[in-house]
């Protein structure tokens, strides 16, 4: 300290603020070095107890992770030997199922092996005894060769003989024989035929009384007859002011949207709706039945309501197409032909329901079909279609068996289901037997009791044409339509019309109603020939 202060004290005063300035100088440098360095060991030691503690923590989770890896290795097997024993498990069964299906299988074909083994030793037996009677054929044939030579040799001997007694020659025997051969001949065959006739028609009707009564039974269909409505009942006089309107504008209103025409008139609480289209009018019943319950009668109400009732219809038409179709049991139809078959739904024919008839007519078409072993889809499809035709007579020129055929053939169906359609009223020959099928069961859901209504003049007009046809013909002395028209009755005179010629007149009859006279189901014609001898004793 004393050297510093001798120091100081022999320098000037400027070098020794220096010197000052430099120790402090030194000295600050020193402390940062020295503080640099004790900060740097104890980070030291703190990093080295930390490096301590992660390493710790890393041994701890490896220790923690190769448990969890064991314990996990050791479920997988575990599962996986589960579920191979699943699979053996199920291959077994599926083998001894296919091992019981095999033996089922070679159980089966051991059967057919010894029941075909039965038929050809049955066969081989029945060929060798069709080989014996073979050679006993041609042995009989050849003892008859030898006697129709010794009956040739003995003919000619006749011959010659009768040649010789009857002083005529061969050829003059001979066509006086055939003359009096073909007359006896021509009353036989008619008498055969007559009673072939017989015959075959009581096999054929009873055959197809058969069929038929199966396949009505089996339908069952309701033989309700619906009619379309064309009466609105009011629910009081008041209510004809609301409809007709201010100037009658509602009542325009009214018929200028549905096209149907409304008569109002003195009778009590009713309106009545006057149309050729089924359709229309029942779009003008709904509505006018909605604007009633609704109330609000004025033009617009009634334009919105005639849309509204239009669109529903139009949805209900193709509901009762698709339901036709599914009842049926067919399908793969033209949409246009659906639509079609439900506005078939608001059409009658002589009081029936063409849309239940067509269903009708597919039902009894396809069973009669089914019990003689036909095409059932063919003969529904045909049955079903046969009257689409009706759907739109009243909108087309031509009848209903033309459109029926025009639209089928527009909608692509088969040329046999056109056929079928022009011939179920016999205006064309039928190709096919379910086209005749078709016609049979036509005729039965027309015919069948309350299925039509017909007024009394058309009905006694229909009778008087009957009865008129059948005295039409020479030889006829009278003639009666008896069974409400199902049968025709004729008695003949016996000097002009024999028993051939009876027969062939029954046919001419027949043939002549069937071309000249619209009626349902069949005719039949009674021809009866009756000869009387009287004489009086005095």
């Amino acid at each position: 300290m004393h050297t510093w202060t001798s120091l100081l004290l022999a320098m000037d005063t400027g070098l020794a603020v220096g010197l000052i300035v430099a120790a402090l100088v030194v000295g600050a440098a020193g402390a940062v070095v020295a503080t640099w360095l004790i900060l740097k060991h104890v980070s030291k030691k703190k990093s080295e107890k930390r490096l301590d503690e992660t390493s710790r923590r890393v041994e701890e989770m490896i220790a923690d992770a190769q448990a969890e890896s064991k314990r996990l290795k050791k479920e997988a097997i575990l599962e996986s030997k589960e579920q191979e024993l699943k699979r053996r498990n199920e291959f077994e069964q599926e083998m001894k199922e296919k091992r019981s299906e095999q033996q089922r299988i070679e159980s089966r074909l051991n059967r057919q092996e010894d029941l075909l083994e039965k038929r050809e030793t049955e066969i081989s037996r029945k060929e060798q005894s069709l080989e014996a009677q073979k050679n006993n054929l041609n042995q009989k044939l050849d003892e008859v060769n030898k006697k129709q030579e010794q009956v040739s040799h003995q003919h000619e001997l006749m011959v010659q003989e009768l040649e010789r007694v009857a002083q005529l020659t061969k050829e003059e025997a001979k066509q006086q024989l055939t003359d009096e051969i073909l007359d006896e001949t021509r009353r036989d065959l008619a008498v055969q035929v007559r009673n072939l006739e017989q015959q075959a028609k009581e096999e054929a009707e009873l055959n197809a009384k058969n069929v038929i009564s199966l396949a009505i039974q089996r339908c069952a269909s309701d033989h309700a007859s619906e009619t379309t409505v064309s009466v609105v009942a009011l629910p009081n006089d008041d209510m004809k002011a609301r409809i007709i309107g201010r100037e009658g504008r509602n009542i325009r209103a009214i018929e200028n949207a549905t096209g149907i025409e409304l008569i109002i008139d003195d009778t009590p609480e009713v309106v009545i709706l006057s149309g050729f289209d089924p359709v229309r009018r029942e779009i003008a019943r709904l509505t006018l039945e909605r604007l009633i319950a609704d109330g609000r009668i004025h033009p617009a109400r009634i334009e919105e309501t005639v849309e509204k009732v239009t669109k529903e219809l139009e949805q209900q038409i193709k509901a009762a197409g698709e339901n036709a179709m599914f009842e049926v049991g067919i399908f793969g139809l033209h949409p246009e032909i659906i639509k079609l078959i439900g506005r078939l739904k608001f059409r009658t024919s002589y009081g029936q329901n063409v849309y239940r008839h067509s269903i009708e007519v597919a039902q009894l078409a396809g069973l009669m079909a089914q019990e003689l072993g036909l095409d059932v889809n063919f003969a529904k499809r045909a049955g079903l279609l046969h009257d689409i035709g009706k759907a739109v007579d009243h909108e087309q020129e031509g009848t209903h068996i033309q459109i029926g055929a025009d639209l089928a053939k527009k909608y692509k169906e088969n040329a046999m289901i056109v056929n079928a359609i022009m011939a179920h009223h016999g205006d064309v020959e039928p190709k096919t037997i379910e086209a005749v099928l078709v016609q049979a069961a036509d005729a039965i859901s027309g015919a069948r009791p309350g299925a039509r209504r017909e007024t009394g003049s058309n009905y006694v007009k229909r009778l008087e044409k009957l009865e008129e046809i059948a005295s039409s013909f020479h030889g006829v002395d009278k003639s009666y339509a008896i069974q409400a028209g199902r049968e025709v009755r004729v008695i003949v005179k016996p000097d002009q019309v024999d028993d051939a010629k009876a027969l062939f007149l029954a046919k001419d009859i027949a043939k002549k109603i069937e071309s000249e006279l619209e009626y349902p189901g069949q005719i039949k014609v009674n021809v009866i020939r009756e000869f009387r001898s009287v004489e009086y004793a005095k």
